[in-house]
Formats: structure tokens, sequence, C-alpha cells
């Protein structure tokens, strides 16, 4: 019986591991990954197809940029002239470990706590000068920062308008927020192009077709699709996506920026999402009942109209 009932446990603890990364196998796992030029990070409106507010970017080449930092990370930093001098406060430190010890070593040997402090009273007048001095050094060294400025203020840059300004100093990458837009016409041939990508992508998913899919998807959303690719073969696992149909789908934003066109749609389907093991035996999905996700994905083509790519998944809430 006992080792019937650690076999269950064992069991259950692996199905409990393997759970999110089977539950969601079709393409894009279930999850939010991809690019959205400089919009990567700011949620797309909702729509009728997905009212709520959509999943932030769970995996993105795109770096985050300051109005997507954390509030911890939006905090102004403190200055240098306002921080505790590094040098002082060890100094101090020291000197109060000093006085401590001091009294310590006159306990121990029978003198008191006072004791210790009178015997080495030479020693410690002596610390104190050199305290004094560094106090004075330190005062100095703050005034002349104070006077000076940030320490980070660029040569030939105001101090105040450095500090005002600071997004203008921020590396071009993280400043992509902005980047001009401007609104973008999608049609009917759009929303079909769409429509299409999303079952000819889930075919080549459950194909395991990486070439097909690099005719689909940015390098990044490819890039993607092999990890999880992966992930699933060193598990012993497949995954068959099948009878895809759209639901529902309605436009969430386009726009155009830097030389490229983006379109972002919600898409309510369903499919036949089946995950079965090395011996073809099914561990997540039924042949014959389709599940139904609703996902936001957003394609990406040249501005001279070039054929729209997916650069981007993100789950509705």
């Amino acid at each position: 019986m006992r080792r019937a009932s650690f076999a269950l446990a064992g069991l259950a603890v692996l199905s409990l591991t393997l759970a999110p990364a089977i539950a969601e196998a079709r393409a894009g796992r279930g999850g939010s990954a991809g690019s959205r030029g400089s919009q990567t990070y700011t949620p797309p409106p909702s729509t009728s197809t997905a009212p709520g507010a959509a999943q932030p970017m769970q995996r993105s080449m795109t770096p985050a940029t300051p109005s997507a930092a954390s509030p911890a990370a939006m905090r102004p930093a403190t200055p240098a002239a306002a921080q505790p001098s590094r040098w002082g406060g060890s100094f101090m430190a020291g000197l109060a470990g000093g006085l401590i010890g001091a009294g310590i070593g006159g306990l121990l040997f029978g003198h008191g706590f006072t004791g210790g402090l009178s015997g080495a009273a030479g020693f410690i007048g002596f610390l104190l000068q050199i305290g004094l001095l560094a106090l004075v050094v330190w005062a100095g060294l703050r005034l002349f920062r104070a006077l000076r400025g940030p320490a980070m203020a660029p040569a030939g840059v105001p101090a105040a308008m450095f500090q005002g300004n600071a997004a203008q100093h921020a590396p071009a990458a993280a400043g992509m927020a902005a980047a001009p837009r401007a609104p973008v016409q999608i049609g009917q041939s759009d929303f079909a192009a769409f429509e299409q990508s999303l079952k000819a992508i889930q075919a080549a998913w459950s194909a395991r077709d990486l070439a097909a899919l690099q005719t689909m998807a940015t390098p990044e959303m490819v890039s993607y699709f092999a990890e999880d690719l992966t992930d699933l073969s060193s598990r012993g696992l497949t995954n068959t996506v099948s009878d895809v149909r759209l639901l529902k789908g309605d436009l969430a934003e386009a726009w155009a920026e830097q030389g490229r066109e983006y379109a972002t749609v919600a898409m309510r389907f369903c499919m036949i999402d089946v995950t079965r093991d090395a011996e073809g035996r099914i561990v997540e999905g039924n042949p014959n009942e389709p599940s139904i996700a609703t996902e936001l994905w957003t394609f990406v083509r040249a501005g001279n109209g070039g054929r729209c790519l997916l650069s981007a998944i993100q789950q509705a809430a």
C-alpha cells in the first residue's frame, strides 16, 4: 500500500509539473510574447472580441521603455549629495567599533567598561582628531559636489536641463515610445490574410515545420516557436492543433512607425488541441471536443505593402 501511495503521489507531482507546459500547447503556448514596436509594453485597446485588458508581454526582444518600468524603477534617484557618504559612514562605524571594543577589553581584563576606555584614552584622543579632520574633508567634498551639480551630467550640459529632460538622454532603443505613429487603414483583404495566417501558423506548428513558420512570422517569433517545440520534444510530447475556425475577430489598433505598419487584431477561435506522449497516448486535450481561445495577434509589414508577418501574440484577460 505504501508503494502504491508513493507512486500515486509521484504521478500527481509530475502532472502538476507538466500541467502549465501542456495545458496551453498550441502555437504561442498560451502566453504573451513578441514585439509591437513602440507599443510592445502598452496594452492594446479593448474590443468587443477581447473586452478585457491583454496580458503584458512575458517574452520580448524589445527593450522596455521608461513608461513600462516598475514603480520602484520609476522613482527618481536620490541625489548623490543627499546620500550618506560611504567614506564618512565607514569611518564613523569604525570609530564607534573602536570605542566599544576598548570598553569590552576593559571588561575582559577586569577594569570595567570605562576602565578600558580610560586605559586607551591617548589612542582615542588620536582617533578623535583624525575623525574631526575626516568630517571637515567630507563636508568640503559635499559642498563642492552641491556647487558643481549632478555628477552624471554630461560636460557642457546645465544640470537643470539634464534633470528635466532625462528621457532625451535615454538609449535610442529604450526611447521607442516617442517614435511618431500614423494611423493605418485595414481592409477586408487584410482581415482575410490574418485569418489565413491563424490557420497556417497553427498547421505549421503542428507539423513542427520551422521553415514554413519563417515565411509567416518574424525571426523573433520563430525563435520562440522553436524553443517551445524543443521543450515539448524534450518531454517526449507532441502537440497537434487542427480544425481551426475563427469565431469572431476585430481590429484593436493599426499604426505605422519607422517604415513599418502594425496591426493588432483580437481573435476568438476554436480548435482541436491535443497533446500526445511518445507512445501516442493523449495526455491533454480531447480529439472530439474543441477548445476555445481568445488572443490578440499583432502583424507587421514593410510600409511599401509587404507581406504581413506575425510579430506578437498576447492572451486576452
